[in-house]
């Protein structure tokens, strides 16, 4: 039987990974290109060779979960210019036409009956102004036309020009209160962006996850190839001594049955092949590309790096306290919940106004002449025509100036309501700085973890590492110990299993280091830097 070990053409088709990383250990990528093992991919399967870019690329642009947190940015846009409403002009316009006819009681008023026509016109703007006030300006124009007796004009047309101010003094004042719901909406939309962030980082580490334990479980199927072939080499070699009378029938029996054992192996190994590629396939919902894809398979480009890195813990501390989206968003909950607070307590003052109007009326219409300009005569000698014309003319020309200023103050004596909110919203207030405190110990627990994962994998893979070395030499041995017949199957099959499981420890102990340092950057919240993503990019 020849040694694995011994054969340099051997050793590099069927161990690329674990020589590469002894001797290469400091480069970046490529240490698993190679194609997966014909084992487990027929020639006529499609395959898709991804590396972990395109995968995080990929999943950016088909991922269903994460399309639906995309939008949430976006109604948190449209609540601020629902909010910015409140400052928009009102514009309202209102008609009146009223025709009225009632007996007459007298001749003085009337020969038969009482007809008065009336037609009102008005217009009205009206802002909201940033202190809390409100700015109105009114135009209201009428006719009145009426049968009655003794009227010296008629019809008669009227118009005002009204200017009404009012600003609350104490209640409702200020800024930051009549802004209320804009800010909150604003600060909404920066919450919002900062747990799309989050999401996009726990998204890429998922990602990473998968991509890394796919690539695990195909190495873990080569290595459980490569077990099985070793096994079914001593195989053949005790078969062949047995029909030459130089061992014993027992011992291939015991080879045949470990031969079986690792094939078990393998029908588990190619079943978690299967099970981790779905999952990236699930997460990189590449049926939005190509309906084909569904049943391709997929190919890592990339293999996991492995290099010391060097975290210093009070360092990742204050990088995680700097960028952690999720700490981000507690803070700017806390400034809603502090806004609130500060408008519930307005909200207690009594409602103290200050007003002030201006306005300049017109009035104007048909002028009637009576016999000896005396009305009671009831006898007209003429009329002098006037319009609507010389009514407005009147008031845009500010003919009749009118104004006034008041004061009004309202104490509210029982006023529950307000101080339940007020209440409220200091609870609120309270809770969310508790609650920022919390994260905060939570973040320090996190990074703790993460630093101290970081160091044991790296220590892992050395200790993992001269494990298979010393497995190797110990195959090695005992296969040269075996060929002179100083050894037994027994020995070498335990040796065979004792190498591949170093090789599978060695493996997953440089997937865990890998995904601890992904781990650690979602920790300290730069996982988008790492990646050389931009957040404002990937949203659009």
């Amino acid at each position: 039987m020849s040694n694995h070990l011994a054969s340099p053409t051997l050793k590099l088709k069927v161990l690329p990974f674990f020589l590469v990383i002894i001797t290469i250990i400091t480069l970046p990528g490529g240490l698993l290109a190679q194609e997966p093992s014909t084992a487990s991919i027929t020639s006529q399967e499609k395959a898709i060779s991804l590396s972990l870019e395109e995968c995080i690329r990929k999943t950016i642009e088909n991922n269903l979960s994460w399309a639906v947190q995309v939008l949430n940015p976006q109604l948190a846009d449209i609540s601020i210019a629902q909010a910015k409403e409140k400052f928009m002009p009102q514009l309202s316009f209102s008609f009146n036409r009223r025709d009225t006819n009632s007996a007459s009681y007298s001749w003085l008023d009337a020969a038969d009956k009482v007809t008065t026509f009336f037609l009102e016109y008005s217009t009205q703007i009206t802002q909201q102004l940033p202190t809390g006030g409100n700015f109105s300006i009114s135009l209201n124009t009428y006719k009145n036309d009426s049968n009655r007796n003794f009227q010296t004009i008629n019809p008669r047309y009227g118009s005002t020009l009204q200017f009404n101010f009012t600003q609350p003094l104490l209640r409702n004042f200020g800024f930051n209160i009549s802004h209320h719901q804009i800010l909150l909406a604003k600060n909404n939309k920066e919450i919002s962006d900062y747990n799309l962030i989050k999401t996009l980082q726990d998204l890429i580490y998922q990602v990473e996850e998968a991509y890394w334990n796919l690539v695990y479980s195909i190495e873990n199927l080569k290595v459980r190839e490569q077990s099985l072939k070793l096994a079914q080499e001593l195989l053949e070699k005790n078969r062949r001594s047995v029909e030459i009378g130089t061992m014993a029938p027992m011992d291939v029996l015991t080879a045949e049955a470990d031969v079986a054992t690792r094939e078990a192996d393998i029908l588990a190994a190619q079943a978690q092949v299967k099970n981790n590629e779905d999952r990236l396939k699930t997460i990189l919902n590449l049926v939005a590309e190509n309906h084909d894809f569904e049943w391709a398979r997929i190919i890592p480009k990339d293999s996991p790096t492995f290099k010391k890195r060097d975290i210093n813990l009070e360092e990742a501390l204050a990088i995680a306290l700097e960028n952690r989206p999720d700490l981000k968003a507690i803070q700017i909950d806390l400034k809603n919940k502090q806004l609130t607070l500060n408008y519930t307590k307005n909200q207690l003052l009594p409602d103290l106004n200050l007003t002030a109007s201006y306005w300049s009326p017109g009035v104007s219409g048909d002028r009637i002449i009576y016999l000896d300009n005396n009305p009671l005569t009831r006898v007209v000698v003429g009329t002098v025509p006037g319009g609507i014309s010389d009514s407005l003319k009147d008031t845009f020309n500010f003919k009749y100036k009118n104004w006034s200023v008041g004061l009004s103050l309202s104490i509210p004596m029982s006023n529950f309501f307000s101080r339940a909110a007020y209440a409220q919203a200091r609870i609120n207030y309270e809770q969310t700085l508790l609650q920022l405190k919390e994260q905060q110990q939570q973040i320090f627990l996190e990074i703790k973890n993460a630093v101290r994962a970081v160091q044991t994998n790296y220590q892992r893979v050395e200790a993992y590492r001269v494990a298979r070395e010393l497995a190797e030499n110990k195959l090695k041995a005992e296969e040269e110990k075996f060929k002179v017949g100083l050894s037994t199957n027994y020995f070498v099959l335990q040796y065979q299993r004792d190498l591949a499981n170093a090789r599978t420890m060695e493996l997953q102990a440089i997937i865990d280091y890998n995904l601890s340092l992904a781990q650690l950057n979602r920790a300290l919240g730069v996982t988008l830097k790492e990646k050389n993503i931009k957040f404002a990019e990937v949203v659009k």
